[in-house]
């Protein structure tokens, strides 16, 4: 039964979600810029059976702290909750995923600690990156941080992730939004991520394909079809370029792989866990 508990990483509090079961092998797993620990819960069930997973609010995120400054959200501090809590929790050698930012993060932490994992699973996420795909993450970011109701919020969500049904996105958005003083409903994401000046998705890429070429982990990239953000054409040059990246492009799906085709996300993992593990 998954259950919410709470980890001191690098001096702040995370909160993260123990999916729980009975598998040998721990899993790490980690959302994509101003979403949660929630991302993965259509995923973890189904594969509970091969892996354990832990999957974290990153800090700045759901419920887990803010950072003191805006430059404590950098890649590399952020590779180092990973390593921090992979530690703090007594993980041997955890298979770690990554959905968009939480990607990076992963590759640079796999890039940096070779040793701490089995293998590593990026979702929708590469040294390449449309420039338009970005700047409409950036625009749904900096778009309205309250709503009047639950229902205001689906109908918004469903215009940047059309390939999911209505009623996914409201169960997702049930745990993922908190209710204000006020009676609205507001998203649960530092702040100052809105602000004009902030650069943590912009300067998160800097030095990324080196990082991208120092991975000797098994790699599986799993690409949105139809994403805005990693485009085809970006997914098969990291796989060319990186010897260990294995490719698997998943039909009908936006840049939120796992949440748009849970089953299809669901196999590919599992064939390629049960050729690397």
């Amino acid at each position: 039964m998954a259950t919410g508990q709470t980890a001191t990483v690098n001096g702040l509090e995370l909160h993260y979600v123990d999916h729980g079961g009975a598998a040998d092998v721990s899993a790490v797993a980690l959302h994509g810029f101003a979403l949660n620990c929630h991302s993965f819960d259509e995923v973890a069930p189904a594969l509970s059976d091969q892996l354990h997973w832990y999957a974290l609010d990153q800090r700045g995120h759901g419920h887990s702290d803010r950072a003191a400054e805006l430059g404590d959200y950098s890649r590399d501090h952020m590779a180092d909750d990973i390593r921090a809590f992979i530690e703090a929790q007594g993980l041997d050698r955890p298979v770690v995923l990554g959905h968009s930012m939480g990607g990076m993060n992963a590759m640079t932490f796999a890039a940096q600690h070779p040793d701490s994992l089995r293998a590593l699973v990026l979702i929708d996420v590469g040294p390449g990156a449309s420039v338009d795909g970005v700047q409409q993450v950036r625009q749904f970011v900096a778009g309205p941080y309250e709503l009047d109701s639950l229902d205001a919020w689906v109908e918004m969500t469903h215009q940047y992730y059309p390939f999911r049904s209505k009623e996914g996105i409201r169960k997702r958005l049930e745990v993922s939004l908190r209710e204000t003083p006020e009676g609205k409903m507001a998203k649960m994401f530092d702040e100052r991520f809105r602000e004009a000046d902030f650069r943590g998705v912009a300067d998160a890429r800097a030095g990324i394909w080196e990082t991208a070429k120092a991975l000797t982990v098994p790699t599986l990239l799993l690409h949105g079809e139809k994403s805005p953000v990693l485009k085809r054409e970006q997914a098969e040059e990291f796989a060319e370029q990186v010897p260990v990246v294995r490719l698997v492009t998943i039909a009908e799906a936006g840049h939120s792989v796992a949440g748009d085709q849970p089953e299809a996300f669901v196999g590919a993992v599992r064939d390629f866990l049960t050729d690397v593990l």
